[in-house]
C-alpha cells in the first residue's frame, strides 16, 4: 500500500466524540477528532479547485484577503504545552522588533513584498479565500522548496505562491527551531522526492519538519493508541472556545487545514450547529429523568 492512499470522507462534528465545549473534561472515555490515516496531500484538492474557477468567475487569489475575517483562531496542545498558536489579538497585531513598515506576524503581503523580508531557512505560509494554506521554505536567491502536488520541488518564490498573499511563519509553531543551514539542507535534500516515497502528508508538514526537525511532522510518525495527546482548540468568540482531541499530530493538522479551508464563518456554523444539537440532547436528558424540573422553574 505504501504512502500512497486513498481520500477518506471527513465526518462532520456531530459524528465525532470530542472534549466537552465547556473545556472541562468528563471521564466519559475516549474523545476523539478525525483520524485522517488515508488521507492525501491536500494539494490534490487546490488541483479541483483551481479547475473549477478557471472556468469563470474571479479567482480566489484576486479577491481581497483579511486574515482576521477568514481564518479560525486556535492554539494546539500537546498534553499541557501550547506548541501552536494563531490569534488575533492586539499584542499579536503589533510590529515585529526591526519590523518598522510592517504588521504583526500574521500580516500577510504581496509575494514581491515577501522577497524583501525572507531569510534562508524561514517558513512561508501563502493563504487564500477557500483554499488551503500553503508552506515552502525559503532557501535563499528567491527560491523556495516545497510539497506541491505530491512531489518535492525547488521554485521561484512568486510562482509558488500562484499568485496569493503570504506571511513568514516562523511563530506559529513553538518548537526550538534548527539552524538556517540545516533547515535549507533540509528541504533541499528531499527535492525530487515524491509518490510512494514521500514521508509527509501535505505543505505545512513537509516545511515544519525542514524547520524544526521532528518526527511527528512525517506520516507515521506516532503510533495511534491509547489516549489522545493533542487538544486543537478553536476560539468561537471572546469566551467561548471548541476542543477536539486527536491521537497524533498530523491528523490534528489535517482537520486544521480543513477549517482554514472551509473559513471561520463555516467553521463557526459547523461547530455552533453541534453545539445547540448537544445542548438540545441534554436538555431532553435531563427532562426525561426529571420531568417535572422544567415545570417547577416555570
Amino acid at each position: 500500500m505504501g504512502n500512497q492512499v486513498e481520500k477518506l470522507t471527513h465526518l462532520n462534528y456531530k459524528e465525532v466524540p470530542t472534549a466537552d465545549p465547556t473545556g472541562m473534561d468528563r471521564d466519559e472515555g475516549p474523545r476523539i477528532g478525525v483520524s485522517y490515516i488515508f488521507s492525501n496531500d491536500d494539494d490534490e484538492l487546490e488541483q479541483q479547485q483551481d479547475s473549477v474557477h478557471d472556468l469563470g468567475g474571479e479567482h480566489p487569489a484576486l479577491q481581497p484577503y483579511d486574515p482576521q475575517l477568514h481564518e479560525v483562531e486556535c492554539s494546539v496542545y500537546y498534553r499541557d504545552e501550547c506548541i501552536y498558536q494563531k490569534s488575533f489579538s492586539e499584542e499579536d497585531m503589533l510590529p515585529e522588533e526591526g519590523d518598522e513598515g510592517g504588521g504583526g506576524h500574521l500580516s500577510t503581503y504581496t509575494p514581491e513584498n515577501l522577497l524583501n523580508r525572507c531569510k534562508p531557512g524561514d517558513l512561508v505560509e501563502f493563504v487564500c479565500q477557500a483554499q488551503y494554506p500553503h508552506w515552502v521554505v525559503y532557501v535563499g536567491d528567491f527560491q523556495v522548496v516545497h510539497l506541491h502536488r505530491l512531489e518535492v520541488v525547488n521554485s521561484f518564490l512568486t510562482d509558488a505562491s500562484q499568485g496569493r498573499r503570504g506571511r513568514i511563519a516562523n511563530q506559529l509553531y513553538r518548537y526550538k527551531p534548527l539552524s538556517p543551514a540545516v533547515v535549507v539542507r533540509n528541504a533541499l535534500e528531499q527535492v525530487g522526492c515524491k509518490d510512494r516515497d514521500l514521508s509527509w502528508r501535505n505543505s505545512e508538514c513537509f516545511a515544519a519538519w525542514c524547520r524544526y526537525g521532528k518526527r511527528e511532522f512525517k506520516i507515521g510518525g506516532e503510533l495511534r493508541i491509547g489516549k489522545q495527546p493533542y487538544r486543537l482548540q478553536i476560539r468561537l468568540g471572546d469566551k467561548r472556545s471548541h476542543t477536539l482531541e486527536f491521537q497524533s499530530l498530523e491528523d490534528l493538522i489535517m482537520e486544521k487545514r480543513r477549517n482554514d479551508q472551509i473559513g471561520r464563518a463555516a467553521v463557526i456554523q459547523e461547530l455552533s450547529s453541534h453545539l445547540q444539537a448537544a445542548e438540545e440532547e441534554e436538555e431532553e436528558e435531563e427532562d426525561h429523568h426529571h420531568p417535572g424540573a422544567r415545570t417547577a422553574v416555570e
